[in-house]
């Protein structure tokens, strides 16, 4: 489990302790139920259906119901919805599946986490969080459980992650050619050049970007009534929920296709923007290679959950052309470029369960108004309510450049004045208050640029190569699916 996978900011450190607490009850989960279950099962079918329990078999390993369970009230403790029960049911067996399979290949091939090195990570998590390591142990055995299960949690999760991260690294190929075109693109950004729009945009070959989409469409007539259009909106959420996590794409919608003939999944192929439906391409445009729209999009025709695959440029010829030669602006001898950083600060709240976005702007709202009647401080203020990793240090951010920060968040700082503090702005990550607190003209190295420029074509691609890693693991495993249906309490 990678505790700092995504942040508002590419290099804060997240407040791992809150995190890791959060998490236990699904590692905890995990812990107990690999303890339960035995590495493997031997004897024909007839033995393996009568092992009460077991919800699959996973090549010599198994899975038993109480584990879906487990996992199951961990995420929902954690603020993850179930439009419906069973798919979601099914979809964390897919995850937990996936998981075995992967913990499975990481012992074969040796992976190991030392004590050593997982006192050397519970220090840092401690140490991150201002705390002694003897203060974290008693933080853990408070939270309900035993400090020892908690390691052996974090050592498998670690393991996990170091696998996970070897074998995915290794699929990532980046050329010079595509470092030196997004330096090209971010100096005409900073420059005020912009880049053109994602429809007209000509690629460096001279043509247009074309866009490779998936979908699992559910059709629903549209004169169906009130109650066929919830059920059908109830599954496509939980497809949803599911394409978010560890499962190929693909395979999802084949799986949902074979238990609902009427479902239909595909691979719209790669077109350009004005070849897709101005619906798909809404949702789609701002997506980088391997990133699923984040809402159910609605059709006269049904419900399609929407995945884009690749992003590519065609030459002026029309071939295609995956990794273009650097733009014009990059064929000179690359400069250090000469940027306005800002340093600002910032209250987040995040988006969770039970925290609606009326009460989350009206909350930001009245420490805004605190502020500037001068009743309260922002830095005192984040300390006490901000929900991110920055919020020890008073939510300090420190010198941000263009592009260091989401959009949303970027935007609406560069109209603050120093000293401005912003109405409430929403992002991916939540709610948040903006304060300005200095600028200033920096620059960027040519190595910083390459590093940054790596860095962030890295992120774009490791999606889809995850994805495709995932989708060879489950395609080369021995999978037999018992009862996932019945909880683990449930009368066979």
């Amino acid at each position: 489990m990678n505790f700092c996978k995504k942040n508002l900011k590419r290099f804060i450190t997240c407040a791992f302790l809150p995190i890791s607490l959060a998490l236990f009850g699904l590692a905890h989960a995990q812990d107990v139920n690999r303890k339960a279950a035995p590495t493997s099962v031997t004897g024909a079918d007839n033995k393996i259906r009568n092992i009460d329990g077991v919800a699959a078999v996973v090549n010599t390993g198994y899975i038993t119901r109480k584990e879906i369970d487990d996992r199951v009230a961990a995420l929902q403790k954690q603020g993850v919805k179930a439009p419906d029960a069973a798919e979601f049911r099914k979809a964390v067996l897919e995850r937990l599946i996936i998981e075995k399979i992967q913990m499975q290949n990481a012992e074969q091939e040796g992976i190991k986490v030392t004590n050593k090195d997982l006192d050397r990570i519970i220090g840092d998590i401690a140490a991150k969080n201002k705390l002694s390591y003897a203060e974290f142990r008693s933080k853990v055995n408070a939270s309900g459980t035993s400090f020892e299960r908690y390691k052996e949690s974090l050592r498998e999760d670690v393991l996990l992650t170091r696998y996970r991260e070897r074998e995915v690294d290794a699929r990532i190929k980046i050329s010079d050619a595509e470092i030196d075109n997004f330096i090209a693109e971010r100096a005409r950004v900073i420059s005020g050049k912009g880049a053109a729009p994602r429809s007209a945009a000509p690629g460096a070959g001279g043509g247009p970007e074309e866009i490779d989409v998936a979908q699992i469409f559910i059709p629903v007539d549209p004169g169906a009534g009130v109650g066929t259009q919830a059920e059908a909106k109830k599954k496509a959420e939980a497809l949803l929920v599911a394409a978010s996590g560890d499962v190929d794409f693909m395979q999802l919608g084949e799986i949902a296709a074979k238990e609902n003939p009427k479902i239909k999944f595909q691979e719209l192929g790669y077109r350009t923007p004005d070849r897709l439906p101005q619906i798909f391409y809404e949702a789609v445009r701002n997506l980088g290679s391997g990133q699923t729209a984040k809402v159910v999009l609605k059709s006269p025709a049904g419900f399609h959950v929407l995945k884009v695959l690749d992003r590519r440029t065609m030459i002026a010829g029309g071939a295609p052309q995956q990794e273009a030669p650097p733009l014009e602006v990059a064929s000179s001898t690359p400069q250090a470029i000469t940027i306005i950083q800002t340093n600002s600060r910032h209250i987040l709240l995040r988006l969770r369960s039970g925290l609606t976005d009326q009460e989350a702007e009206r909350r930001l709202q009245g420490f805004r108004d605190q502020i500037r009647t001068k009743t309260a401080d922002f830095g005192e203020l984040a300390k006490k309510f901000s929900e991110d990793g920055s919020a020890a240090a008073g939510g300090e951010l420190g010198w941000m450049s263009p592009g260091d920060l989401v959009p949303e968040f970027e935007q609406a700082m560069n109209r603050l004045q120093i000293g401005e503090v912003s109405n409430p702005v929403k992002s991916e990550f939540g709610w948040h208050l903006i304060q300005v607190t200095d600028r200033r003209d920096g620059q960027l190295t040519v190595e910083k640029q390459r590093q940054f420029a790596r860095a962030n074509i890295r992120e774009r691609k490791y999606e889809q190569a995850f994805q495709d890693w995932i989708r060879e693991l489950r395609d080369s495993a021995t999978v037999k699916i018992l009862n996932a249906e019945d909880g683990a309490t449930s009368t066979r």
